[in-house]
């Protein structure tokens, strides 16, 4: 979370600074690429959710086809954002073009560093629970990693208005 924050207060200070910039950059991304990935986003939590409350019931099964749904917004999510990335190269912004897109490449692709992760880490749930390593007794581990998927659900729900919305 601490990187996260000092991206924002990044992204604030940026936006202080140049603000004309920052009011013209959101006209120019693909708000449907930045929505699917809001709600690839948001589903992904909600498959997280429901995996958690699969394996509090000792539902192994289910545990596992939820987390699969998860990873299925995670392949979503990242297929959509390197759509947008390519569309932004064709249209010719990039890293360089001005602030607002420094700032909008810093955190997003932080942010899909961390959906690269996050989904990694669902992954290894998923073999865990094949394995028989979380149950409705011993889930800790499980849990952790759905923490932190939900931090990362979080961050886009902060970042996709910041980018996109807000003027």
């Amino acid at each position: 979370m601490t990187e996260f924050g000092v991206m924002f207060l990044i992204y604030f200070i940026a936006k202080v600074h140049s603000q004309e910039m920052f009011d013209q950059g959101p006209q120019q991304l693909n708000t449907l690429a930045g929505t699917l990935n809001t709600l690839a986003m948001l589903s992904s939590s909600f498959c997280v959710a429901r995996a958690m409350v699969a394996i509090r019931r000792d539902a192994v099964r289910e545990s596992i086809r939820w987390l699969w749904g998860t990873i299925g917004c995670v392949l979503f999510y990242l297929v959509v954002k390197i759509w947008e990335y390519l569309l932004n190269a064709e249209h010719g912004f990039s890293v360089y073009t001005n602030l607002f897109f420094t700032v909008y490449y810093y955190l997003t692709f932080n942010h899909f560093i961390h959906v690269i992760w996050g989904g990694g880490a669902i992954l290894w749930v998923i073999i865990r629970l094949h394995y028989g390593a979380y149950s409705a007794k011993d889930h800790e581990g499980m849990e952790a990693v759905a923490c932190y998927w939900h931090m990362i659900d979080l961050v886009w729900i902060v970042i996709f208005p910041l980018v996109y919305v807000l003027r």
